[in-house]
């Protein structure tokens, strides 16, 4: 069984809601941008500066912090993006050691690769589906949805990559990859549950 289920999105392909549907359902603590919220909180920084910082580092230091069991020693010496990198590590190991968890986003699945209770989930959707997605949730122009959808994807795959040194959605480095544009929020939610209650 698994008691810890890493979610990977695209932009606008519900893999939020995936999440906190599946964590309701399954009655398991959800993380998302909570991870954001308390690594600010805990680097005593303002969330709306941090949230600019976070996905900026260029990974050389957080490739090598991701693989390693505790971090570093030397933290606080480092630049703003890579202490915020360190932190949200640290609680995403304390959330997986902790269990019963639904945790979406910051290379989750990379950093608990090794654990056997891990499952890895990339949820996708067409560029229609998705840039419809945001024009009606976030009430946006279609020319701005574009734009969000090419920034925040961008920023995505660079954050992830330089992380991981894993290719961006690559089935491989995933147990189970859904097109939620095809299968929709609902049978998605419903296939985690099914695949985690087994």
């Amino acid at each position: 069984m698994y008691h810890i289920i890493a979610i990977e999105r695209s932009y606008a392909s519900g893999g939020n809601e995936i999440g906190e549907r599946l964590a309701k359902a399954l009655g398991y603590k959800l993380y998302d941008r909570n991870i954001l919220i308390e690594a600010a909180k805990n680097l005593n920084i303002s969330p709306l500066y941090i949230e600019n910082l976070e996905e900026t580092s260029s990974g050389s230091f957080i490739f090598n912090l991701s693989k390693s069991a505790k971090g570093t020693a030397n933290e606080n010496s480092l630049p703003m993006a890579e202490k915020l990198f360190a932190e949200e590590k640290r609680i995403i190991e304390k959330a997986a050691d902790e269990g019963g968890c639904v945790i979406v986003g910051r290379a989750a699945g990379y950093i608990l690769k090794d654990r056997k209770d891990c499952l890895r989930v990339f949820v996708h959707a067409d560029k229609d589906k998705r840039l419809k997605r945001v024009i009606e949730r976030e009430k946006m122009t279609p020319a701005d949805a574009e734009n969000a959808l090419k920034k925040t994807d961008k920023r995505r795959k660079g954050f992830y990559e330089s992380v991981t040194k894993w290719e961006w959605g690559n089935p491989e480095f995933f147990e189970i990859c859904l097109d939620s544009g095809r299968l929709g929020i609902e049978l998605c939610t419903k296939i985690l549950e099914k695949t985690v209650s087994e």
